[in-house]
């Protein structure tokens, strides 16, 4: 008996590692105030926040952050109001100035890049949806989602061409020549949505934008990013402070306080092993079953245990239960059709009185 996984952000693509991080970043630092640039590298740049403040009278909004992003990923950044994702995000095209660090995208060093290959980066390389949509309420829908390739320079017909597709792309295509006024506002969201891949961009940077939407808007939002990455396989940076939708979208999340990251990992690595009390005050109340796989809570097979029924090893212990209950035998977790550990009753029962600990 074989039964299948479940689909998730993190299931449907595949990240590509096999070359290097479509964007690195390298020891940034945002601090705001005069002489900022002064501070880094210095002993007050370990001062709290309000130390800094009443000392030199500036906020260090990201202090000293490094990760890679690589093809394919959806790396998420979420924190609190004020921990300093959205600065974070603004740094790597630069809409905000770093104060120190380095940031490459596709090769290209961004930190070191003057005003016309920055354009040229916004235009082409990356493109960054926000939470207010930002539409041009004078134009119709296929036109706000050509304005990208109208600044690019493509001609008319063809960019009219590429913005049908795309609308066809987010199921807009029967609302082409409306105006943004008569589209609700999950509607005016997937017209910003298609705005973005209409330049076909390497990276799609999100800074929270969803905050805005309803709860039931804003998952049907969630399933559409998560579909349109599926579909296109592009790089996406997602920006949220709200921790279901980071382990509903995430490859791997970052989670910031006071400008600095606490723990970068994967869903289950933050909920299953939280880093700290910050961070486990962030997913206790995350049911551990609905996040933790077979990958986390399986063990070697004994002898004999290996003829099982079978499962894939990313399938969530929550998906796991039924078969795992019914079955005599412990279940079989599978990677690329080897049986790699093997999950009892025990085991899921000792995932699941975490979630009451």
């Amino acid at each position: 008996m074989t039964a299948v996984a479940e689909t998730s952000a993190s299931l449907g693509h595949a990240i590509d590692r096999s070359s290097d991080p479509l964007i690195r970043v390298e020891g940034v630092w945002k601090i705001f105030g005069r002489n900022a640039s002064r501070i880094v590298g210095t002993p007050d740049a370990d001062l709290s926040r309000s130390e800094l403040r009443e000392k030199h009278d500036c906020v260090a909004a990201v202090r000293n952050v490094s990760f890679d992003v690589w093809p394919r990923e959806v790396f998420v950044v979420m924190g609190l109001s004020g921990s300093g994702k959205s600065t974070l995000v603004r740094t790597l095209i630069r809409l905000i100035e770093p104060t120190a660090g380095r940031v490459e995208i596709d090769g290209g060093d961004i930190t070191a890049a003057n005003q016309t290959q920055l354009r040229e980066l916004r235009r082409h390389t990356s493109s960054m949806v926000f939470q207010h949509f930002g539409l041009l309420a004078h134009r119709r829908v296929i036109d706000n989602v050509a304005f990208g390739l109208e600044i690019q320079g493509m001609p008319k017909a063809e960019r009219l061409r590429r913005a049908e597709d795309v609308l066809k792309l987010v199921g807009l295509e029967d609302v082409a020549n409306s105006f943004p006024d008569q589209l609700s506002g999950g509607m005016q969201q997937r017209v910003g949505l298609a705005r973005a891949f209409a330049v076909e961009p390497k990276v799609m940077l999100y800074d929270e934008p969803f905050s805005a939407l309803d709860p039931l808007i804003r998952r049907d939002m969630q399933d559409e990013v998560i579909r349109l990455q599926h579909e296109t396989g592009k790089t996406m940076v997602f920006i949220t402070h709200d921790l279901p939708e980071a382990l509903r979208l995430g490859d791997r999340i970052a989670i910031m306080r006071d400008g600095a990251i606490v723990q970068l990992g994967t869903p289950e690595e933050l909920v299953g092993s939280p880093a700290d009390d910050y961070v486990a005050n962030f997913v206790r109340d995350i049911p551990r079953s609905h996040v933790l796989t077979l990958r986390w809570i399986m063990r070697d097979p004994r002898s004999g245990e290996e003829d099982g029924p079978q499962l894939d090893i990313r399938t969530t212990v929550r998906n796991a239960v039924p078969l795992i209950v019914q079955s005599v035998k412990p279940v079989c977790a599978v990677e690329a059709g080897r049986v790699v550990g093997v999950v009892d009753k025990e085991a899921v029962l000792n995932a699941i009185a975490g979630e009451n600990s």
